[in-house]
C-alpha cells in the first residue's frame, strides 16, 4: 500500500521558516516524482516544486523560486521542503504526492499539470502552514 505522510506544518511569523517533511512507503522510491502541492482556502491547487528522485533534478513554481528548496534523501524515502523568507500568502495546506512517470510530471509544466489533465497518482493527507504577519 502507497502512503504518503507529511509533517513539519505548523504557526509560524512571517519572515520564518520551515521544513516539511513526505516520508514515503509502498513503492519504489527510486525512480518517482514527488511533487509538493499547496491550497490555501477559496484557491486551486498549485504545484510549488518537485524532484525527480532518480536524477535529483528539481523544479519550482515562480511563486516559490529561491525561497523552496526541496531534497530527497532516498534512502529514508523521505522529500523535504524548505520554505525561508515565509509570507503571510504561503499559508496553505501543503501536500505532497508521488508519480512513476518522473519526466512527465516533475518539469516546468508543473504549474498546469492539472489544467492539462494531469494528476499525480499518489496524494499525502496534507500539513497545514499558517503564517501570522
Amino acid at each position: 500500500e502507497v502512503q504518503l505522510v507529511e509533517s513539519g506544518g505548523g504557526l509560524v511569523q512571517a519572515g520564518g521558516s520551515l521544513r516539511l517533511s513526505c516520508v514515503a512507503s509502498g513503492f519504489n522510491f527510486d525512480d518517482y516524482a514527488i511533487g509538493w502541492f499547496r491550497q490555501a482556502p477559496g484557491k486551486e491547487r498549485e504545484g510549488v516544486s518537485c524532484i525527480r528522485t532518480s536524477a535529483g533534478t528539481t523544479y519550482y513554481a515562480d511563486s516559490v523560486q529561491g525561497r523552496f528548496t526541496i531534497s530527497s534523501d532516498n534512502a529514508k524515502k523521505t522529500v523535504y521542503l524548505q520554505i525561508d523568507s515565509l509570507k503571510p500568502e504561503d499559508g496553505a495546506v501543503y501536500y505532497c504526492a508521488a508519480d512513476p512517470r518522473p519526466i512527465k510530471m516533475c518539469s516546468r509544466r508543473l504549474e498546469i499539470l492539472h489544467r492539462q489533465g494531469y494528476e499525480y497518482d499518489y496524494w499525502g493527507q496534507g500539513t497545514q502552514v499558517t503564517v501570522s504577519s
